[in-house]
């Protein structure tokens, strides 16, 4: 035997190629146990037309499925026979991601594991260049009826793997489902049982260690993908952390959409303080830059803290910095970059006797504001273009926004309010109340500001009144 567990190989035809907006049309199931095999196949009502190239495609037209049960019906019979078993399918990102959604849109949740047979062919067959259906059916001089109809299809992988175990035997064979099944291996100490019923969805996710300690908050498009991998530090998803500490539970909220997903990260790396999270993004010590028009008319720069101004109703600020330290960092750059006077900037304090000249003044970069030699309008007008470049945008809106999300496969949307800048909260669609701590901060304004040169599909903008 191929398995030692339950497994099915599963082939559909849909609408289109688009998982959250096309739909299922046919089912062909072959369910096998050890050696019983039980088939399975129907077709489905999508509950909206097929296209012209798919119906000349698959044979399947509209008035066939017009008779036919939609997906409403068959879900809670058929999610027994798929849940738990090992699923087989040609390219399984596919027909796992149509019938997950299908069932997601009933409130019933698939979750097993999957092997695609087009990475399984590739493996196996190395020396071919193609590994599409047709091109294996071809290559292994299957004998097939009603090509492009789903249970034909699944017979296709069925023979597929019978005449891979005769031509290259059965131990070739599961050396090979093995290797493309491989996953990465947790470390010792961690319970796969806490990463087995995270969901293949987007949403945000905190490892918690001993004493309701919160080790690491992420997000992922796929959560327990990138969990795993994270846990077992393959380096598939990049520099996440190693978590050396012990891991007693993991938690996740899935999310509607990427900004949600965001700015609940967000939130959850301010309230919970992580201990493996990069520190910068968890201190709350959000600054701009000012200006001061001073008796000496030369306009002076001063670093001025988010938690005693508040900059969402405050003009004419230059830059939004994590921390003062950085906010100094980047006025000596500018002081530096255009012969502009350290003392004067505010970035070397001035420790001898007044007029005396700055640093900047020996090595050139000074044109010498500081003792007398350039007028403040010149050095007034170089600090103010200079500035320019990082001036804080002023609020496009003339009243507060939503930015609305929508989940294509539930029709679930979600609105997270801002006005000047500053996050109000999140709340479903048609509620009043808005969940989430009120924040102006970097990461929000950038977040918003990205969202408004590039909208992510699926969402717009609604103006509040």
């Amino acid at each position: 035997m191929l398995f030692d567990i339950p497994w099915a190989i599963v082939d559909l035809e849909t609408t289109g190629g688009h998982i959250g907006r096309d739909r299922i049309t046919e089912i062909g199931l072959i369910l096998l146990d050890g050696e019983q095999q039980q088939r399975y196949q129907t077709l489905v009502n999508p509950q909206q037309p097929i296209p012209p190239f798919i119906e000349n495609m698959t044979g399947i037209s509209n008035a066939m499925v017009q008779v036919e049960p939609p997906f409403a019906d068959i879900a809670a019979g058929l999610l027994p026979m798929l849940q738990g078993r090992l699923l087989l399918a040609h390219n399984a990102r596919f027909d796992y991601g149509f019938l997950r959604n299908e069932f997601r849109r009933h409130g019933l949740r698939l979750q097993t594991a999957t092997l695609c047979t087009v990475k399984l062919s590739r493996r196996l067959y190395p020396q071919h260049f193609k590994h599409n259906l047709d091109s294996i059916i071809q290559r292994h001089g299957l004998q097939l009826s009603d090509r492009h109809r789903a249970m034909a299809d699944a017979e296709a992988l069925l023979l597929f793997l019978q005449a891979a175990v005769a031509e290259l035997g059965e131990e070739a064979v599961q050396q090979a489902i093995r290797q493309v099944m491989a996953q990465p291996a947790l470390p010792p100490g961690v319970d796969a049982a806490l990463v087995d019923d995270l969901p293949d969805l987007p949403g945000v996710y905190t490892i918690w260690g001993e004493g309701e300690q919160a080790l690491y908050v992420g997000r992922a498009s796929n959560v327990r993908g990138k969990v795993v991998s994270q846990l077992a530090q393959d380096g598939k998803y990049g520099k996440d952390p190693a978590i050396q500490r012990p891991i007693r539970r993991i938690e996740c909220q899935e999310t509607l959409g990427e900004l949600g997903a965001q700015l609940l990260e967000q939130r959850l790396l301010r309230e919970l303080q992580p201990f493996y999270n990069h520190r910068s993004r968890l201190v709350n010590e959000v600054c701009s830059i000012q200006l001061d028009n001073g008796q000496d008319a030369f306009i002076r720069p001063a670093i001025v803290l988010a938690a005693q101004l508040d900059f969402s109703r405050t003009a004419d600020l230059y830059g939004l910095f994590r921390n003062p330290k950085e906010a100094r960092k980047v006025l000596a750059e500018i002081a530096n970059g255009n012969g502009l006077c350290q003392s004067v900037m505010g970035v070397e304090v001035q420790t001898s006797r007044k007029g005396a000249a700055c640093a900047g003044v020996g090595n050139g970069r000074c044109r010498g504001a500081c003792v007398g030699r350039e007028p403040a309008v010149q050095h007034n007008m170089r600090l103010m273009q200079a500035l320019a470049r990082i001036k804080v945008k002023p609020w496009p809106f003339p009243a507060a926004i939503a930015v609305v999300e929508n989940d294509e496969v539930t029709g679930a949307s979600i609105e997270h309010v801002f006005d000047r800048w500053c996050y109000l909260g999140s709340r479903a669609a048609g509620n009043s109340a808005l969940q989430g701590a009120p924040s102006f901060d970097i990461d929000t304004y950038k977040l918003l500001d990205a969202y408004l040169k590039k909208p992510a599909e699926g969402s717009f903008l609604r103006l509040l009144a």
